[in-house]
């Protein structure tokens, strides 16, 4: 992972197919990665996490997608990334963030819900190895227990100061109930995808989220991982939502920061569904314990593991797991042309 973490048999099974580690001489270019011309930052430090009108608007915190066809994937990133076919996405409502900690302990203080993480105990944390002892896959991977939502690094973390961070630690069934409480869903991948294009192309595999000026433009890792963080982008960890300037849409951290659970089941390679709306391919056959697939990649994505941080890609993860790099973000049908 930085992509999912995903259980084969227990936790010394867990696999987390984070990516094949690529040449640095290969990702050293830096290009801004939108075609279209992205909105200002939103106020990193002073936003509360709660947007204006939350509870009382159904639209608070959100923007609309317009209608279009496109085709998910590409032909520059990962096996699983090649292009299936074209779809048609109808117009749909998006939070402009990832839903925050204010948000999520809105919605737990108005229904009392407890999360998987809190009722089982624990998630999985990221832990950088030490330098000085050989390197084993997946090292940096550690189940904390008292490790959820409220308590992200473990039971001596808490939400001090980050009200306006994404919230982690959630599993599928958790992110659903915070939108259902709100009459909302999960977005579909193809949903996911065509917003995080903001209007724009799918971004290069070589290419980091930099802008023209060489500036980060998303929350990854910039060094050697997982032993080394430059910080170039001013975080070592999460963000507060909208830090980085949003898309062609107005959204904010759609690639980096968390990565972000989507309510397709992750069944390998995009699958052929022609032209038409791919939520009837899980339509009365969905398992909600099936892997899911999640987008956008997060902050331990780097140019020399995962390269994950674009809309194109996508991984596998384990529905019943929360896990410290893992949010999502809600939709809503649009009703209007």
């Amino acid at each position: 992972m930085t992509g999912g973490y995903l259980k084969t048999g227990g936790l010394a099974g867990l696999s987390l197919a984070i990516g094949f580690s690529l040449s640095m001489s290969v990702m050293s270019s830096v290009q801004p990665t939108q075609t279209v011309t992205p909105r200002s930052a939103i106020s990193c430090g002073g936003f509360d996490g709660l947007p204006e009108g939350f509870g009382k608007d159904l639209h608070a915190g959100m923007e609309r997608i317009p209608t279009g066809v496109f085709t998910p994937g590409t032909h520059s990133g990962y096996p699983d990334e090649q292009p299936a076919g074209a779809v048609q996405v109808d117009a749909f409502w998006i939070d402009r963030t990832e839903v925050t900690n204010a948000q999520f302990a809105a919605f737990v203080s108005a229904t009392g819900y407890v999360t998987e993480a809190e009722r089982d105990g624990g998630a999985v944390v990221f832990r950088a190895p030490p330098q000085d002892k050989p390197l084993e896959y997946n090292g940096w991977w550690h189940y904390r227990k008292g490790a959820d939502w409220r308590h992200p690094e473990g039971p001596d973390s808490d939400l001090e100061g980050r009200k306006n961070h994404p919230v982690v630690n959630v599993t599928l069934a958790d992110a659903k109930a915070y939108a259902d409480w709100l009459g909302r869903t999960l977005p579909t991948e193809s949903q996911w995808e065509w917003a995080a294009l903001g209007g724009g192309d799918p971004e290069l595999l070589e290419r980091e989220p930099r802008d023209a000026d060489g500036q980060a433009s998303a929350n990854y890792w910039q060094g050697v991982f997982p032993f080394m963080n430059t910080e170039d982008d001013g975080f070592v960890s999460r963000a507060p939502v909208g830090c980085f300037p949003a898309n062609g849409y107005g959204l904010y951290d759609m690639i980096g920061n968390v990565w972000e659970w989507t309510i397709d089941p992750y069944r390998g390679p995009r699958q052929e569904h022609g032209l038409g709306q791919p939520e009837a391919l899980i339509a009365g056959a969905e398992q909600d314990l099936d892997p899911r697939v999640i987008k956008g990649g997060s902050f331990l994505c780097a140019t020399d593991f995962c390269v994950r941080y674009r809309a194109a890609a996508r991984h596998p993860q384990d529905a019943d797991l929360g896990v410290t790099h893992l949010g999502f973000r809600t939709v809503l049908a649009s009703t209007a042309n």
